[in-house]
């Protein structure tokens, strides 16, 4: 049978003789309440209140009374700087926690102690020794000095690649902020970690390792390659049904080359032809730390052929800052140009077309952030991109539409866009995880046109549709995805996804599309193979297993 508390412990704090607090604690033994006494007279010395006089009285009905005069708080009369550097007192956000006249504190002396090694082992010196000396109690208070044994000068050396990685340890050095010949910090190291988990190219299979020698800092990292590149394609030559004794190429071709020559360069194609008159060819490349500087620089080019009604471009160039090891920012100029093909269809028109033929110019911004555990399989944390840009579109005339059409409508107009993107990721146990995802997208001008609006559908957005099948300049839908795991990178997965989408330029003041099903993500020796089912239903699909999608993908990797 359990015991019963045996002890109840009534414990009143004075100062002069005057109660300030009054409390009490039960234990179930002698030895209990004896430590929890102790407890409390050492709390208070570390307040500054060095000398406590406890008492213990017994009280009637078995109770034990603790009176503590707790006395006057010793309070600093002076702290000396002692031998500190200049460069120090610059670098603290407060010189001093504790100066004259302020209580005493244990906790704020450790923080100062605990600053200033902090700036030491972040600035070249990581065997900084602090500590206070010439300490003095009078009736005033207590005065100290500060002394500092610096330690060697510490500098960063080289990096150094443990694992097979093929990446240069220039490349990595400057993207983890380790240059050879800056002062050694470890904060740098030890954000290391975290860096590397962000660049897809790689995985770390351990932790990173230092050595000293010579008044340098050696640091080591294990880390592997990944096999993140990709060749893809599939050629289709077709009879041609509408130019007789013809045939007609079809087909897709993707190549993803990342990391190239070790350097962290990157380079995409991706070209996609389906029918006769449509197709879709976009490029890209990256080069990171140009000139010698920590930026990044990259182009990329985009041609959309839709049908015979419309041909859209947009070149886009890049300039790229990583802020942390998790954050990104980007800045851009993008150049987009529309032109209308299918122009004698408007020849007898009797108001502007929907399509028209545009150049827009816009700079903006690109914000992204990755806490993950994988940045290519991502299966806990969160991670979030947001893009904003801005600019002049221009309207132009075509000599295919009767002029008058263009009367009384502003050709130069401010249009502006904004994108976000954010996925969590949480797994409970070894098996069942979820993916949560959040996409929205605003587009406005007093002249949007179908050709420069927002595509939505497909795998990558709102499944159960056919790719790019909505058009819309206002968008929000979200993604849920349980998820069954039965490899590192294999699960099988159910999904819903529900969105709102606008369009202003056909009077679609609102649609709700709804799509679910489920699929497979399946790990290969030569790839990744995504397989999906989806049923969706919006105002110009009706649900029915007639309209189902199946999206299917395989991604070789090299």
């Amino acid at each position: 049978m359990a015991q019963d508390t045996a002890y109840t412990l009534h414990i009143n704090l004075l100062q002069e003789g005057e109660e300030i607090k009054q409390m009490s604690q039960s234990f179930e033994d002698s030895l209990q309440m004896l430590s929890y006494t102790e407890a409390i007279v050492d709390s208070l010395q570390r307040e500054g209140y060095f000398y406590p006089e406890p008492e213990i009285n017994l009280k009637k009905g078995g109770g034990i009374q603790l009176s503590i005069e707790i006395g006057a708080q010793t309070r600093w009369f002076s702290i000396g700087r002692g031998n500190l550097e200049p460069w120090l007192l610059r670098k603290l956000n407060s010189p001093f926690h504790l100066t004259e006249g302020r209580a005493f504190s244990f906790k704020g002396w450790q923080k100062l102690m605990h600053d200033l090694l902090d700036l030491g082992q972040n600035n070249g010196y990581p065997f900084m020794a602090v500590k206070l000396d010439s300490i003095q109690q009078s009736e005033k208070g207590i005065s100290a000095v500060i002394a500092m044994d610096k330690g060697p000068y510490i500098s960063f050396d080289t990096v150094k690649i443990t694992g097979n990685s093929k990446t240069k340890p220039i490349y990595l050095a400057k993207k983890l902020g380790i240059t050879p010949g800056e002062p050694f910090s470890q904060k740098k190291v030890e954000d290391a970690t975290k860096a590397l988990k962000n660049i897809p190219y790689i995985s770390i299979v351990g932790s990173p390792e230092l050595s000293f020698q010579n008044e340098q800092a050696t640091v080591y990292l294990p880390v592997n390659d990944r096999k993140i590149n990709s060749l893809d394609g599939i050629i289709g030559l077709l009879p041609n049904e509408i130019e007789a004794n013809k045939w007609l190429v079809t087909g897709q071709f993707d190549l993803q080359l990342y990391n190239v020559a070790g350097r962290g360069r990157d380079y995409v194609l991706n070209w996609q032809r389906l029918s006769q008159y449509s197709q879709n060819l976009n490029v890209e490349a990256k080069e990171p730390f140009v000139l010698g500087t920590n930026l990044d620089l990259s182009g990329s080019f985009n041609l959309l052929k839709e049908d015979t009604t419309f041909l859209n471009r947009a070149f886009t160039l890049n300039i790229g800052y990583q802020l942390s090891p998790t954050a990104y920012i980007s800045f851009f100029g993008k150049r987009q140009a529309g032109d209308l093909l299918a122009v004698k269809a408007y020849e007898n028109a009797s108001k502007l077309p929907e399509i028209a033929d545009f150049r827009y110019n816009s700079y903006g911004a690109t914000f992204a952030i990755h806490r993950v555990d994988d940045i290519i399989m991502p299966k806990q944390g969160w991670q979030s991109t947001t893009t904003f840009g801005i600019g002049n579109k221009q309207l132009l005339e075509n000599t295919g539409i009767p002029p008058e059409l263009y009367q009384g409508i502003e050709k130069t107009s401010l249009q502006y866009f904004i994108q976000t993107n954010t996925a969590y990721y949480h797994r409970w146990r070894q098996n069942l995880g979820v993916k949560l995802g959040f996409n929205a997208g605003d587009m406005d001008n007093s002249n949007l046109l179908l050709n420069d609006l927002f595509r939505l559908g497909g795998l990558q957005s709102i499944r159960g549709f056919n790719e790019n099948y909505f058009y819309t300049n206002r968008y929000l839908y979200i993604n849920v995805e349980p998820r069954f795991y039965f490899g590192t990178y294999s699960y099988f997965l159910l999904f819903t996804d529900l969105g709102k989408v606008e369009n202003k330029v056909e009077n679609v003041s609102q649609e709700w599309p709804i799509s679910f099903g489920g699929g497979l993500n399946l790990e290969t020796s030569g790839g990744i193979f995504k397989f999906v089912y989806a049923m969706g239903q919006a105002g110009s699909q009706p649900l029915g297993f007639n309209y189902s999608r199946i999206h299917f993908g395989f991604t070789g990797r090299f």
